[in-house]
């Protein structure tokens, strides 16, 4: 399927998108802690229940890694020309996940500047937030990403 590909600007500031569905798995939840957060309420049922958190969670890394799959997926399936990332300014898990539920993401841009040192791309400051299901958030996260810009008429004659 041929999509037009889009650039930083085409992305206005102000726009949201609601997007992903990511369902949570006991499976992931044990696996993930295992290689990067072995808590006992990641990794252990019976443990969980006796917690704070009184069942079986995902870790915090584990949402954000979750998140990460729909965003991506979500620029890939609308052709978006994204570069990376400088980093997030700050996430906030505001609720713990659980296996059984389905997340999703609500994005909203914030900010846009077109670099100085490199006019072939630009940035994006979006606030993202994660819910689950029973539409709760779980976690917001506020980030910066580059993303290419659209070629002009000079840099498109001098490539070809």
């Amino acid at each position: 399927m041929s999509q037009e590909r889009l650039f930083w600007d085409d992305i206005p500031v102000g726009h949201t998108d609601r997007f992903g569905q990511y369902a949570v798995t006991a499976e992931e939840v044990v696996e993930f802690a295992g290689k990067y957060d072995p808590q006992p309420f990641h990794l252990d049922a019976d443990a969980a229940a006796r917690s704070i958190f009184g069942g079986l969670c995902a870790s915090g890394w584990h949402t954000c890694a979750m998140f990460m799959r729909m965003l991506v997926d979500h620029f890939s399936a609308r052709g978006m020309a994204s570069l990376g990332s400088p980093g997030v300014e700050q996430i906030q898990w505001r609720r713990p996940v659980f296996p059984g539920d389905v997340l999703h993401v609500e994005g909203e841009v914030v900010d846009k500047r077109a670099s100085q040192s490199k006019p072939q791309m630009g940035s994006v400051t979006s606030t993202y937030r994660v819910y689950n299901q029973k539409d709760e958030m779980v976690m917001s996260l506020h980030t910066t990403g580059f993303f290419r810009r659209r070629p002009t008429e000079a840099a498109t004659a001098e490539a070809g």
